[in-house]
């Protein structure tokens, strides 16, 4: 492992950076209380920065697969919750739902399972909406045009 870093510090460094400077950007529109869907975008800057060889750093994996979190944990988060047992079984139903949706579209990105979890706890924000769609969107489009000189880390 230090051999591998020896060889490679400068990716090390850079592409970590540049997740940190990805999660400042998804900080900057939501707030703590979206800590699911923060620690959701968090991975999903590992895989594209750690591990940009992997079919989950796809765009459309990536894109795909939070629009369907962040859709099917809205649409859960609807579902009455009068006790502690419906809200689990609401919040348990939007992960595996989205799970379902992203492997019938072959959109497959683990990451988004949290954000319809954290969508499903917290409800539809539009602030939310609007950091999943652009901190996804922007996470496709540096792992698209930085892809050529990303090396795989893990």
């Amino acid at each position: 492992m230090v051999r591998k870093f020896r060889l490679s510090w400068e990716n090390y460094i850079w592409q970590s950076f540049l997740a940190a400077l990805a999660i400042f950007l998804v900080l900057l529109f939501l707030k703590l209380e979206h800590a699911v869907v923060i620690a959701a975008i968090g991975a999903t800057a590992f895989i594209v920065f750690a591990m940009p060889d992997n079919i989950t750093a796809n765009s459309k994996n990536i894109i795909g697969g939070h629009l369907v979190g962040f859709s099917v944990g809205s649409l859960c988060a609807l579902i009455p919750q009068p006790s502690l047992w419906c809200s689990i079984i609401s919040y348990s139903l939007a992960v595996g739902l989205s799970i379902f949706i992203m492997l019938i579209i072959d959109a497959g990105h683990p990451p988004a399972a949290a954000t319809a979890l954290g969508l499903a706890i917290m409800g539809f924000s539009l602030n939310a909406a609007i950091a999943v769609v652009t901190s996804a969107v922007l996470l496709a489009l540096v792992h698209h045009f930085l892809k050529p000189v990303l090396k795989n880390l893990v």
